[in-house]
C-alpha cells in the first residue's frame, strides 16, 4: 500500500475546461490525506460573493490572510513566539473593500515569520489562487509550494468538448455528443426532459477564454519553474492524464509498504 511520505502542496494549472476539478477530486479519492483549499469558499466564509458577481476585485492580501488563517486553524501552519494570530472580522460587511484586508486583523510587516508542517495529514490542493506571479510570489512568503501541475489539452479538443455539451439544469446531468450522447437527441435519459446549451459555451466565449488563459499564464509557470517544482503533463482526455499524473505523485510524495503483498 502506499502512503504519503510528506506534506504535499498542490496547484493545478490548466486552461478552462481542461479538468482541473476532474483531477482534484481523483487525487483527493486516491490519496484521502489531501484536503482542498478553495479561494471561492475562503471568500464565500466572509459573504463577499455579491463583490465577486458584481465584478469588484478582492485585493491579494485579503485572499492571502483567508488563506493563512485556515493553514493555522488546522495546525499545518504554525506562528512564531512572537507572531499574533490573525482574526476574522466576523462583523465586517461584505458590501464592500474599504481596505485591503479590512475583513481580518492583520498582522504588523515584522509578524510574517511561519513555519508549516510536512506531515502527510497537512496535505492540500489549493484552488483559485494565485492566478498570476505576483500573487504566486506573496504566497511563497507563507508557505511553499511543492508540485505545480500545469494540465495541457489541445484547444480543439476542449473547444470539441465544450461547444458539444449539453445539460440538463434541474440534475445537473451533463451529456457531449461526441462521446456521451443522450440516448434521444436532445432528451435527458432519466427524465426525458430536453437539454440545454449553457449561453457560455459558444465557440466565441470559449475561444476567447482560451486565449486569455494562454497569455496570463506563462508568468505564473515561469515563476514556478525557476522554483523547480512544476510538471507538466499533456492528455487528450481526464482518463489519459490521471495516470500520468498519479504515477508524477507516487514518484514524489509517497513511499511503499514494503509489507504489502
Amino acid at each position: 500500500m502506499a502512503q504519503l511520505s510528506r506534506a504535499a502542496r498542490l496547484i493545478l494549472v490548466g486552461a478552462p475546461g481542461v479538468g482541473k476539478g476532474t483531477q482534484a477530486e481523483r487525487l483527493m479519492k486516491r490519496y484521502p490525506q489531501i484536503s482542498q483549499l478553495s479561494s471561492g469558499d475562503l471568500l464565500r466564509s466572509i459573504q463577499a460573493e455579491s463583490i465577486i458577481k458584481t465584478g469588484g476585485l478582492v485585493p491579494d492580501g485579503t485572499i492571502l490572510r483567508l488563506i493563512l488563517s485556515e493553514l493555522t486553524t488546522r495546525g499545518w501552519l504554525s506562528p512564531e513566539d512572537h507572531v499574533r494570530p490573525l482574526v476574522l472580522n466576523s462583523s465586517s460587511s461584505a458590501s464592500s473593500f474599504p481596505e485591503a484586508d479590512s475583513y481580518i486583523t492583520p498582522p504588523s510587516p515584522t509578524e510574517s515569520r511561519y513555519s508549516y508542517s510536512n506531515s502527510p495529514s497537512a496535505s492540500f490542493i489549493l484552488d483559485g489562487f494565485p492566478r498570476t506571479a505576483v500573487q504566486a510570489t506573496k504566497l511563497d512568503t507563507l508557505i511553499p509550494i511543492n508540485l505545480v501541475v500545469h494540465l495541457s489539452t489541445p484547444a480543439e479538443i476542449i473547444m470539441d468538448r465544450i461547444c458539444n455539451r449539453w445539460v440538463h439544469p434541474p440534475s445537473g446531468r451533463v451529456y457531449n455528443t461526441t462521446f456521451n450522447a443522450p440516448k434521444v437527441e436532445g432528451k435527458d435519459d432519466i427524465t426525458g426532459e430536453p437539454l440545454v446549451r449553457r449561453e457560455d459555451d459558444s465557440p466565441e466565449v470559449w475561444e476567447a477564454r482560451l486565449q486569455k488563459f494562454e497569455e496570463t499564464s506563462q508568468p505564473l509557470l515561469d515563476h514556478y519553474e525557476g522554483q523547480g517544482v512544476l510538471w507538466r503533463v499533456q492528455g487528450n482526455s481526464s482518463d489519459e492524464i490521471s495516470p500520468k499524473l498519479f504515477a508524477e505523485f507516487d514518484r514524489r510524495f509517497t513511499v511503499v509498504d514494503a509489507t504489502a503483498v
